[in-house]
């Protein structure tokens, strides 16, 4: 997958509160790119593991997998989806108090 790009700002451009506003904006799509990607590295991980994850381009295939691995492996997804869930609770927070300095119209 591509990068996502922002235009280089350096300390000798002003910027305008229109394109702060802008910038911001971008900042909180591309934390909510990033994830999305999270999310679907943890999808993957599980479809591996279970061995339905389709069109791979490696030849690997999970080794025997027992009820304690599946276990540990839902835990770990478990975590890491807790913690994409605080992370979008900081972002809506974020995209708030963006919202409140857009002029009301």
């Amino acid at each position: 997958m591509s990068q996502a790009n922002i235009p280089n700002i350096s300390p000798l451009h002003s910027v305008t509160t229109d394109q702060a506003i802008t910038l911001l904006l971008a900042s909180v799509a591309l934390e909510e790119l990033a994830l999305a990607h999270v999310i679907n590295a943890e999808a993957e991980k599980l479809q591996f593991v279970l061995g339905t994850l389709k069109d791979t381009k490696t030849k690997l295939s999970p080794k025997e997998v027992s009820a304690a691995n599946l276990f540990t492996i839902n835990e770990s997804a478990e975590r890491i989806l807790q913690d994409v869930i605080k992370k979008e609770m900081l972002l809506q927070f974020k995209l708030e108090n963006i919202l409140d300095l857009t002029p009301k119209r």
